[in-house]
């Protein structure tokens, strides 16, 4: 049918393929070199992303049992901050009560509410009562919560309102881009938090299933880590179509070394040099830099995350955040701050620097981290610490080196227990730090 519809004679077409076939019998060698070089330019090159893997492993759980709460050890620092708003009062009242219950019961730390609006009388004297240490409310400025000066305002409503059109998760919500930048950047130096250098992130609606037994904030300072999660995520493509490029061009544009952690973060081009780059140039859908590499789009998902405001607030993520702000996009489309975060640590930090917070169960919304429950005695069966903290779940076995929960009340076995869920692609960011290869996906991630 094609060849009735292109009308050229038959003869014509035997012509063409007969001299087509000459060609290749002609040119065998020379056009089976090109390929075997191809394939072995795409090759090296891909190989420049692998993985390697250390010698030991680079970050391991803090404790894998239950501790007794070091009540009178000293604190750092640092605070728990909530962004929550006054009608999210019951929700935020659910995730105090949880994280007092699980872990703030013994080392109050004081928590740090923050809203865009003045609070409501009945949000204040409530929320007072809930936690165990000092609680401090502070509203945010309109440069805070606000479109950046010298943008188009209307412009940007315009973006906001096609991408909730279009479908967008969040993008119709102007609300929602105001809350990305302002964890994006301005929230690292709200007055409030100032006197702190350590943050732990929590959210309205929040449950944290297992005793925290020991202090992360102490322990991060101690291990030399910046970052610590729970749970990664891959990212949804539509939100954040030029956030990679921007990123890599600030990266290339200053020099910065290629980190084992933003190797995580990439899928290397199979696309032959020269047609590599000139792939990212004619068929860019998004997401890769201008050498035809990829973001892989897995992220930390930041409604947890407790981490340095020193690093933060330092000089190259601070130009990071302004170098993007200037572009527009947390308004034209719909940048996330998970996604700065991430990339971000990966351009600026080794993954020997982020901790990932195995042994915490959590969750929000329909994602849960489920760790296993240490066996036996790791439980401290007979403190009276812990005594508020039961009943637990099924323990795992003693030769388990995955059990590693303290009183967790989840259920690993329901609930998948570390390993990952479907859509989480928190082993692609924990494989740098990782000694032990055990799977085909933990070998193949190292080539791809």
């Amino acid at each position: 049918m094609l060849l009735r519809n292109i009308n050229l004679p038959r003869a014509g077409i035997s012509h063409i393929l007969r001299n087509f076939l000459r060609f290749l019998r002609q040119y065998r060698i020379a056009l089976l070199l090109l390929v075997l070089a191809a394939t072995l330019e795409v090759s090296l090159h891909a190989r420049k992303y692998s993985i390697p893997r250390p010698d030991h492993d680079l970050d391991k759980p803090f404790y894998s049992r239950c501790q007794e709460p070091a009540v009178n050890q000293s604190r750092e620092d640092a605070a728990l901050v909530m962004l929550v708003r006054n009608w999210e009062l019951e929700k935020a009242l659910k995730t105090v009560h949880s994280i007092e219950k699980h872990f703030n019961k013994w080392f109050h730390y004081p928590i740090v509410f923050l809203n865009d609006v003045p609070w409501t009388d009945e949000f204040m004297e409530r929320m007072k009562e809930a936690p165990s240490g000092e609680v401090v409310f502070d509203v945010l400025t309109p440069e805070e919560w606000s479109f950046p000066a010298g943008m188009d305002a209307e412009a940007a409503r315009e973006s906001i309102d096609r991408q909730g059109k279009a479908g967008i998760l969040y993008g119709g919500l102007e609300s929602y881009h105001h809350m990305c930048r302002f964890f994006s950047g301005k929230f690292y130096n709200v007055p409030a938090l100032r006197p702190y250098k350590w943050y732990w992130r929590i959210e309205p609606d929040v449950e944290f299933h297992c005793a925290i037994t020991y202090d992360p904030f102490l322990e991060m300072a101690r291990h030399d880590k910046v970052y610590g999660f729970t749970i990664a995520l891959t990212e949804l493509p539509r939100t954040c179509p030029t956030l990679f490029r921007r990123i890599s061009d600030f990266k290339e544009a200053r020099h910065l070394p290629t980190t084992t952690l933003w190797k995580a973060m990439i899928s290397p081009s199979w696309v032959p040099w020269p047609l590599r780059g000139m792939s990212s140039w004619l068929f860019n859908t998004g997401h890769t830099d201008r050498h035809g590499d990829s973001w892989n789009l897995c992220h930390y998902w930041s409604n947890f995350e407790i981490a340095s405001l020193d690093f933060f607030r330092g000089k190259e993520y601070q130009e990071l955040v302004r170098s993007l702000d200037n572009t527009g996009g947390f308004y034209h489309e719909r940048w996330g701050d998970a996604d700065v975060h991430s990339l971000a640590l990966a351009m600026l930090l080794d993954a020997r620097y982020i901790h990932h917070f195995q042994d915490i169960g959590y969750h929000h919304d329909i994602f849960t981290q489920c760790p296993v429950n240490a066996a036996g005695e790791k439980q401290l069966p007979r403190s009276e610490s812990l005594v508020e903290n039961q009943p637990w779940a099924p323990e795992g076995r003693h030769d388990d080196p995955n059990a590693i929960g303290c009183r967790c009340e989840c259920d690993a076995a329901v609930r998948g227990g570390t390993m990952d869920y479907s859509g989480y692609c928190t082993h692609r960011l924990t494989l740098p730090n990782r000694a032990t290869r055990r799977s085909w996906v933990d070998l193949a991630v190292t080539w791809f």
